[in-house]
This record gives structure tokens, sequence and C-alpha cells, in this order.
């Protein structure tokens, strides 16, 4: 298969890039530097990108007409005994509410994706062709407006909510590889687990601030204000991303000479010298390839699936209000913030330290990401009322699942540099499909909400996690494809 050239486990350089050829380049400080300031920046913008996508999750609770199977002054009736909140300082709740079945809501949450999937690859060639800068900047710019436009399309009606949520995720679709292309041309090779890491960390803490802070809004103002206030958060985050990022060390205007020698000497032999022709067919075949989008898929099953509905499951399981709901929803994403921040940290202390090779702990960071969410989430589903031994093991489930990103999620950039935004695109294609059954699955499986519904649905999670995890142990690779570069470097 195309792809694999030589590339075995024992064909890892055993020195850093930096040190080949007899060319020793000094390692730039990372303190304010122009690399770290971007992974800064990154980070705001994810932290934007996952705010603007879960603040439904927790509005939707309290955009939905309750009179008929409403229990108590906050909350619906639960499967479990209902936990009553701190009484609000404010009834402002006029906002309209909506008479949307469960599957109705699962279409809801999941119209986000059906924008999200079709911009993937093209943002991925586009920024590699012109620069990711101005598709991020205004990719999620679009999605921020749109944002602010929700509560005007939810009263017009279900069909313009849905239209308002596709085109939002039109917006967001080229996020994430025009990101990675950018770290392509940013990220030395034995700083990017510590780089992407803290770009991704952004995703968990728009996550577990947008999900309690949500609950907030909607507990003392209503739900509209969801929208708008994250909606302004996204447009600070525009403005800096405008005045302060450049797409290349060898553009940005206060960049110091020894960090821009220091990066471009250490990705000189690991880019293609030109982007113009993209071997289409070399990518499309190639084994690793393959071997991260399984992965990214299975991965993306449970995540999204907890994105959308654990709100829901902890109001109608659990019995937690509105205001406990956003708090408790969001220990899972700290716990995972937390282990991927430090996950990145040890990543490349094993490859650069220890000498570890590339594939060894990618291959190993997977498996413990993968496997450990999949047995507690499947844990959960036996824990009944206990509400803390159910938090806490959906906490470490998430929490492991952390260590995956420095795993398949940065693989994109071992085997391909140059194409890294592209390879993004093509895995987050084939990711972005659980997003948009998943939720629909799952609500069409928890009708009646029942503990065991609820079962089912994490077991399915669960499963294709598990099997995610060793599609990759066997084909996933940790170095450069032989299609990815025009001259190799002599080993």
């Amino acid at each position: 298969m195309e792809g694999y050239g030589t590339d075995t486990e024992g064909d890892e350089p055993e020195t850093p890039l930096l040190q080949r050829g007899g060319d020793k380049v000094a390692r730039a400080p990372a303190c304010c530097s122009a690399r770290y300031n971007l992974a800064a920046l990154a980070c705001f913008a994810y932290f934007v990108v996952y705010s603007l996508r879960v603040n439904l999750s927790v509005a939707m609770v309290e955009m939905l007409n309750r009179t008929h199977h409403q229990a108590g002054d906050n909350h619906s009736d639960s499967v479990c005994p209902s936990h009553t909140g701190p009484p609000p300082r404010s009834s402002n709740h006029t906002a309209s509410v909506y008479d949307w079945d469960s599957e109705t809501q699962g279409w809801i949450l999941g119209s986000f994706f059906y924008g999200y999937i079709l911009t993937q690859i093209p943002g991925g060639y586009l920024a590699g062709r012109y620069g990711p800068k101005w598709i991020m900047g205004f990719g999620l710019l679009g999605t921020v407006i749109f944002t602010l436009l929700t509560p005007t399309a939810a009263d017009l009606g279900v069909g313009y909510l849905i239209a308002v949520r596709v085109l939002e995720g039109l917006g967001e679709g080229v996020t994430f590889p025009t990101m990675y292309s950018m770290w392509a041309s940013w990220a030395p090779p034995m700083e990017r687990s510590r780089l992407l890491t803290i770009c991704l960390t952004g995703a968990q803490l728009g996550t577990v601030i947008a999900l309690p802070l949500s609950g907030e809004i909607c507990y003392y103002y209503n739900w509209t204000y969801v929208f708008y206030v994250f909606g302004a958060v996204g447009l600070v985050w525009f403005l800096l991303w405008a005045c302060l990022v450049s797409n290349t060390p060898s553009v940005h205007p206060r960049i110091s000479e020894r960090e821009k020698l220091y990066i471009t000497s250490s990705l000189r032999n690991e880019l293609s010298s030109s982007v113009d022709h993209i071997p289409w067919a070399a990518i499309l075949t190639s084994g690793p390839l393959w071997a991260i989008v399984v992965a990214h898929f299975s991965y993306n099953w449970t995540f999204y699936t907890l994105l959308t509905l654990l709100p829901t499951y902890m109001n109608n399981i659990l019995g937690f209000s509105i205001q406990q709901n956003g708090y408790l929803s969001a220990l899972p994403y700290i716990g995972c913030g937390l282990v991927g921040l430090l996950g990145g940290q040890l990543a490349d202390f094993l490859r650069e330290t220890c000498h570890y090779r590339t594939v060894t702990v990618r291959k190993a960071f997977t498996l413990i990401g993968m496997i450990g969410p999949a047995v507690f989430l499947v844990a959960v589903g036996y824990t009944g009322c206990n509400y803390t031994l159910a938090v806490t093991f959906l906490t470490i489930s998430s929490s492991l699942g952390g260590l995956s990103g420095s795993g398949f999620n940065i693989n994109h950039l071992d085997i391909a540099p140059s194409y890294a935004g592209i390879l993004l695109g093509i895995t987050n294609t084939f990711a972005t499909i659980p997003g948009m059954v998943g939720p629909v699955i799952a609500r069409a499986l928890t009708t009646n909400n029942t503990i065991a519904e609820w079962q089912v649905v994490f077991y399915i999670a669960a499963g294709i996690n598990v099997f995610g995890a060793l599609v990759y142990s066997v084909l996933g690779r940790g170095t450069v494809q032989p299609w990815a570069v025009q001259q190799s470097y002599s080993k």
C-alpha cells in the first residue's frame, strides 16, 4: 500500500533533526516566544470554537416547553431523585420555549456537523495554498456571527435554527485543518506535543467554562444570553488574531532571529519545497493515514456523544438542575484538559530525552487514551443513582481521553507535516460523522430516558473506541512518509 515506503519502527532517526548533518542550532527560549504566543492565541481560538459548540447543549434544557413533564421549579422529572439548587436571584425567564420532541432535539444538536463536515478538506487545502491565518480567522468569525443570530432563528422555527447551526458548522469546519497547517510551519518536531496540546487544551477549557457559565446564564437570566455572551467573546478573539498572528515565522514582524532560525532549521528536512502538487493518490492510499482516520472517528463517537448529551443525561437521569448541571458536566473536561496538557509534556520528554520512538509514544498514548475511557464509560451505566460515582467515572473516562491528544491526534504532523492541514481535513471529515449521527442515534435509543437505554448508548461508544485503538496500534506510523517530501534526509 502506498504511504508505507520503508516506514517501520526501526526506521526512525536516532537523533533529533536539529543535530543531523552536523548542523546544531540552539533551541530558542520558550518564554515570550512567537511560537508559544501563537499557541496561546490558538488555545483561545479553540476556547471560542468549543464554547460556541457546546452552549446549545446546555441551553437546550431551558429552550424546551416542559409544561407536560415539569416536576419542580427548575428541573424536569428524572430517573433519580432530583436535587434542589439554590434559590434564584432573578426570575427573568422571558425567552421563548419550544415543543420539540426527542427526535427533533437530536436533529438540532447534530445539525452543526452537517456544515462542519463540508469544509474540512477545503479548509486544509486553502490553508496550504493561501496561508492559514485568514482562512482560520474568517471561518471562526462566520461562526460567531451565526451564533449571535441563533435566538432569532429559533423563534422563526426549527428549520431556521437547523440552517443557522449548519452555517455555524461551515465556519468552524476550517478551524482544525487550518491550525494544523499553521503548526506545520511553526512547530519544531521535538516540541509538537507541547505546542499542540497547549492549543488543543483550549477545546477543553472552552467546554469547562461554557458548560457551567451557560447554566448560570440560563438560571439567572435566560437562554438567549448564552449565545450573545459567547458570541461577543468570539469577536474579541478575532481582533487579537487579526493583529497578532502571521502565517509563517519568516513573515512574523516581532519574532527574534534566533527563534526564526531554530524553527526553520528544525523543519528544513521535513517539509516539501512546494505544496502546489498534492500527491492525492499516495495520501488516500496511505495506511498510516487510515489508521488515524479510524482512531479519530472512534474517539469522536464517544467525545461528541458526551459533548452534546451529557447535560441531558445529568438532567433526565441524575436529576440535577440546570445550574448544577453545567458545573457537573464540566468536570470531565477539566480532567481531560489537565491530563492532555501534562500528556503533551510527557510525550515530548519520552521522545527527546528518553529517545523513545515517536510511533511507540503515539501508540501507547492512543491505547491508554481510548481503551481507558471505554472501560469507565461502561461503568457509568452501572452506577445507578450513585451520583458521586457516576460523575467520578465520567470524569476519569474523559480525563484518560486527554492522552490521545499526544497520540493519534498529533500524528498528522509526524507523517506528513507539509500536508498536515489536508490530512487533518480528511480525518476530521470522517471524525465528524459521529457528531452528525451520534446524538440522533443516542436520542432515538433513549426515548424513555431509562438507565438501561443509556447503558446501550455507553456500550456502543465504548466498543467503537476499543476498535479504533486496536486498528491504530496495528497500522499507525511515526515517521515522515516518502510521498510527503521531495527529498528525504539520509539515514
